[in-house]
C-alpha cells in the first residue's frame, strides 16, 4: 500500500501530554494515548501539529516526541511529522530530523511572522524546502496561525512537485477546500482540519481528516470515515459539533486534553503558556460532549 492509500483516513494530530508538576513531556501518558488511537481505528498520527503545541516544545523535546511516536506506532500506522519553521533551514532541518527518526512524512505550515506578502512567497518557500526534504511534504494550510492562507493557485503549482503530496485544510471555508480539490490532481490528498466540516468534505471527495478531537474519540472518527455516504455518517457528524464548538471556545489544545483527562486516558490535561487549562464551566460542556459522542454509537 502506497503512502497516499494509508492516509485515506483518518490521522490524529496528537496531543503532546505534561507532566503538571515538572512540566516536562509525559512519555508514559504518550504511549498511553497512542495506544487508545491504535485501539480506535485511527489510520495514521501527526505528533508535534497545532493540537501537539509544537510551537512551545524545545527543538529536543520536538525530537523526542516524533521519536516517541515511530518507537510506540511500530509501522502499525503512518506517521506524519510536524515540521512548521518561518525559515527554509529550520525547516528542512526538522524533517531530517524527522527521517532519522523513521518517520513516513514531515507536515509544513507558510511561514508565520513575517507572513508572505505576495503568493510566490508562499510557492518559494514550500518549494525550497521540498527540494531538500528527505520526507515527503503534507502542507497545512491554518491562516487564522499564519496571518495568511495557501491560495489555491500556489497549491495547483506546488502540487506538481515530487515531494508534495497533499493538504491539510484547517481554514474552516468549504469553498477554499473544494477549490483546492478541482485545481489539484486526484493523487493530490486532499484532507480535512476542520471537524465540523469532515462529512461534507468526505462527501464532495476528500480523502480523509486530520481532526483534533479524533484524540478524545477515535473510533467515532473511524466510523465516520467509513459510513460517510449513508444515515450513520450524519449521525455521528451531528453528535461532534456540540463538542467540537466547546473545543473551538476554549482552544484544540486544552480542549481536546481536558476531553482525553475525562476519557481517563492522559492523567492531566496541562498545557503550557500562552495557552492555559479549560475553566469549570467549560469542563463541563466538554464532558457533556463527549459523552454524546460516545452515546452516538450503534
Amino acid at each position: 500500500m502506497t503512502l497516499h492509500q494509508e492516509l485515506q483516513g483518518i490521522t490524529c494530530p496528537l496531543v503532546t501530554p505534561f507532566d503538571p508538576d515538572s512540566g516536562d513531556v509525559d512519555d508514559d501518558a504518550f504511549a498511553t494515548l497512542l495506544g487508545h488511537l491504535l485501539e480506535g481505528g485511527i489510520d495514521a498520527v501527526f505528533p508535534c501539529g497545532t493540537t501537539g503545541e509544537f510551537a512551545s516544545l524545545s527543538r529536543e523535546e520536538h525530537a523526542r516526541v516524533v521519536e516517541l511516536a515511530v518507537e510506540h506506532v511500530s509501522g502499525r500506522v503512518p506517521v506524519l511529522a510536524g515540521a512548521a519553521a518561518t525559515s527554509v533551514h529550520d525547516a528542512v532541518a526538522h524533517t531530517e530530523t524527522a527521517a532519522e527518526t523513521g518517520a513516513d512524512a514531515a507536515v509544513i505550515t507558510p511561514p508565520y511572522f513575517h507572513a508572505a506578502n505576495a503568493p510566490e512567497g508562499n510557492q518559494r518557500f514550500v518549494e525550497r524546502v521540498a527540494d531538500r526534504s528527505p520526507l515527503p511534504l503534507l502542507l497545512y494550510n491554518i491562516p487564522v496561525c499564519t496571518g495568511g492562507r495557501l491560495e489555491p493557485e500556489t497549491l495547483a503549482a506546488v502540487a506538481a512537485h515530487d515531494n508534495v503530496i497533499g493538504l491539510k485544510d484547517s481554514s474552516g471555508d468549504l469553498e477554499y477546500f473544494l477549490s483546492v480539490m478541482r485545481r489539484t490532481p486526484d493523487d493530490f490528498l486532499t484532507l480535512q482540519g476542520y471537524d465540523a466540516l469532515l462529512l461534507p468534505a468526505l462527501r464532495m471527495g476528500a480523502d480523509g481528516g486530520v481532526n483534533a478531537l479524533s484524540n478524545a474519540a477515535p473510533e467515532r472518527y473511524a466510523e465516520l470515515y467509513d459510513t460517510a455516504d449513508g444515515d450513520r455518517g450524519e449521525t455521528v457528524q451531528d453528535a461532534i459539533v456540540p463538542l467540537f464548538e466547546s473545543c473551538a471556545n476554549d482552544g484544540f489544545a486544552p480542549a481536546t486534553k481536558a476531553a482525553l483527562e475525562y476519557r481517563d486516558v492522559i492523567p492531566s490535561d496541562a498545557v503550557r503558556p500562552p495557552l492555559v487549562e479549560v475553566g469549570e464551566d467549560g469542563r463541563e460542556s466538554i464532558a457533556s460532549g463527549v459523552d454524546g459522542l460516545l452515546e452516538s454509537s450503534r
